[in-house]
């Protein structure tokens, strides 16, 4: 009974929402060079740029996604973040169940 409930917390765990926003990511700058960015702070498990699909460009937003919430901590500790001469832009991300997103079905 223990074992099933800490799968089942280890799986709400891995679909937690992600820890940072960054906006102003230069357009020069790939998914891959903001990870390794980051990564400077703690483990990055995942960075997302998305994609216009009518320009090929990034958006110039995206998350990056932390193992522990000491390297979320880490990020915020300095005072600004620069890639490519750009000032990135960071706001941390609340972190809600499923269960507590709003219904936009109401």
């Amino acid at each position: 009974m223990a074992a099933a409930r800490a799968a089942r917390a280890a799986g709400r765990r891995s679909r937690r929402l992600f820890d940072i926003f960054v906006a102003e990511v230069p357009w020069t700058v790939s998914s891959k060079e903001l990870k390794e960015y980051f990564s400077q702070f703690g483990s990055v498990q995942r960075c997302q740029l998305p994609f216009d699909k009518d320009t090929g460009f990034h958006r110039r937003y995206g998350w990056i996604k932390f193992s522990t919430p000491q390297d979320v901590q880490n990020v915020f500790q300095k005072d600004s973040h620069i890639l490519e001469g750009a000032k990135l832009a960071l706001k941390q991300e609340p972190h809600r169940r499923r269960s507590q997103r709003k219904n936009w079905s109401e």
